[in-house]
């Protein structure tokens, strides 16, 4: 199937072909025409399989500018918010179709004017723009569609009730909504039964990742993981790198450990404590090469837009299996080569058997060559030799 045959109005095709898209994605083919026809629509869709534009196409093919909000759109992180907003942008380019992105750690003076100016879709993270409601400068009743992504993680971070206030203060009579999660826990199911009508479920869902990452565990005694995350950097051979930690004081303390250890100057910080423009500039540092290695927690691992990295290490297992898939999906995109090392102590062997019981494959325990290991029971249960590691590919730049 084309973008052609799925029904989008020229201004919005030619987008698409500006972009560089050939064909529809998986979700993209299933939604496009369900949103087209109005309906209501729960997508479970993990990163890197197009979601964006499988509600943002046919959205900006059903509306025309009037001015006044009648597509929102609910993200869970400021990055995610500013990300799509240049995607609507991006997709709006041919039409007189306006967009204005809400969400906080700013000022609220250019927010407000742009509302004041006439706005035809919102992208917000939820606090914001209940503050700009609260001020007067947000106004829902001409609101037709309601857009709610990555809704698992608005879950994790505490954001359900105030979406359920935002739900409230939207149109509930012919109102269209859009619902997508790359997961569907209990309490998301009753959410979801409560503010959607007769949806049609588009489910792209998929455990597995991508063929083209290497996967590989790393044992090691708990006083020595910042030992060999230091030898396994220096050991392999990447162009650009995301080390992803858990917490947030747990992210500064591994950026500072790398600078003060010969990466001085190579190294960003991605969290939420960290200003928005500072963020922002990491994560176009990032994006230009200025910075090779990153080190991030989950913030950068939901459907933030980077891409061509080539490797990833998880300073510790994640707790949640699908986190594991969210954050080794920064590698290994577009059919690149990519390699996803995780270091691995006794204290995260459960952790560890629940993300091979998700991708439903083992992964393999290696030991570094050359690195002075002490001694964990870890390294008794068959962890081979470091393979010579394979030389980073440069990735290709997206068009």
């Amino acid at each position: 199937m084309t973008f052609e045959e799925l029904g989008l109005a020229a201004p919005v095709l030619q987008a698409v072909q500006d972009c560089g898209y050939t064909s529809p994605t998986p979700i993209q083919e299933k939604a496009i025409p369900l949103i087209l026809q109005g309906r209501d629509v729960i997508g479970a869709s993990q990163t890197g399989t197009g979601k964006s534009a499988a509600f943002a196409l046919p959205l900006l093919t059903r509306i025309q500018h009037t001015g006044q909000p009648q597509v929102l759109v609910l993200e869970p992180t400021r990055e995610l918010a500013d990300q799509l907003a240049e995607s609507f942008r991006t997709y709006a380019a041919h039409t007189d179709i306006t967009v204005g992105l809400l969400y906080g750690g700013v000022g609220y003076g250019q927010q407000t004017e742009a509302l004041k100016k006439g706005v035809d879709v919102v992208v917000a993270t939820p606090g914001r723009l209940v503050d700009h409601f609260y001020r007067g400068n947000m106004k829902f009743k001409e609101v037709k569609t309601l857009v709610l992504d990555e809704v698992d993680r608005m879950t994790d971070m505490g954001f359900l009730p105030i979406v359920r206030k935002i739900v409230n203060l939207c149109p509930w009579e012919g109102r269209q909504t859009l619902f997508f999660s790359a997961t569907m826990p209990q309490v998301l199911q009753g959410f979801a039964k409560w503010c959607l009508t007769n949806p049609e479920e588009v489910s792209i869902a998929r455990r597995e990742v991508a063929s083209t990452i290497s996967h590989a565990f790393y044992p090691v005694g708990l006083d020595q993981r910042d030992e060999l995350l230091l030898a396994l950097i220096k050991a392999t051979p990447f162009h650009n790198l995301m080390v992803f930690t858990r917490t947030r004081k747990e992210a500064d303390s591994v950026a500072t450990m790398l600078c003060n250890n010969g990466w001085d100057k190579q190294v960003t910080v991605m969290h939420s404590d960290i200003a928005q423009a500072e963020r922002m500039a990491a994560l176009k540092g990032f994006k230009e090469d200025k910075y090779r290695i990153m080190v991030a927690t989950d913030v950068a691992a939901r459907g933030i837009d980077i891409t061509d990295v080539t490797h990833v290490i998880n300073y510790r297992v994640p707790e949640n299996p699908e986190d594991y898939v969210h954050r080794i999906g920064r590698t290994g995109r577009a059919e690149a080569q990519g390699d996803a090392f995780t270091l691995l102590t006794a204290d995260e062997l459960d952790f560890a058997k629940s993300v091979e019981s998700f991708i439903n494959r083992s992964i393999e325990r290696r030991r570094l060559e050359g690195f002075n290991y002490a001694y964990t029971a870890l390294l008794d249960a068959g962890a081979k030799p470091l393979r010579k590691p394979r030389p980073a590919a440069r990735p290709r730049k997206r068009r």
